[in-house]
């Protein structure tokens, strides 16, 4: 895949020397608060894995953000096929972010998601990108407001197990590719 840039990140596959800060982030309680899980070494080494492939093979997807100036992997910004059905419609493309906590606040989702929204609109050619996040979570809604994104409705998340009833509840924005 061919990296993005942005004032301040670089938007790029996964290398072997990000698995440390991937494993962290994957089971980090604070970076994870709005999941039903953390991930083990071994999950995450696999769930890694994954996404190199598929970043590869797609040119886009759940990519790790570097910070320009200093190499330093802080999370990940991506988009990526929504898996969410019957939520959404198969094909939708959604956009999400996860940063290690000493990097929140300094507006690196919200640039590095521009970035992304703008491939999806002139690369992808599609006619919107979702995002959604669990209810309560106020910091992703107000990077989705921030990027112009608006709410259009909640669901359920099938995919959040009955023992984590807070979870459940989600709420789904969306972006128009501009003058659609």
């Amino acid at each position: 895949m061919t990296p993005l840039r942005t004032e301040r990140l670089i938007l790029r596959n996964w290398r072997a020397g990000d698995r440390d800060l991937f494993r962290r982030i994957n089971a980090d309680d604070q970076v994870m608060e709005f999941f039903p899980f953390r991930r083990s070494v071994e999950e995450a080494d696999a769930f890694l894995e994954r996404l190199i492939a598929e970043n590869e093979a797609v040119g886009y997807g759940w990519t790790a953000a570097e910070i320009a100036d200093t190499g330093e992997t802080i999370g990940f910004i991506g988009i990526h096929a929504a898996e969410i059905e019957p939520v959404v419609p198969s094909g939708s493309i959604e956009i999400g972010w996860r940063l290690a906590p000493e990097f929140w606040g300094r507006g690196y989702v919200t640039e590095g998601a521009r970035a992304w929204l703008g491939f999806a609109f002139d690369v992808l050619k599609v006619p919107e990108v979702l995002s959604f996040a669990v209810e309560t979570n106020v910091r992703s809604i107000a990077v989705m407001q921030r990027l112009g994104m608006q709410r259009v409705g909640s669901f359920d998340h099938p995919a959040v197990p009955d023992t984590h009833p807070d979870l459940r509840r989600h709420v789904l924005y969306r972006i128009s590719a501009p003058g659609t």
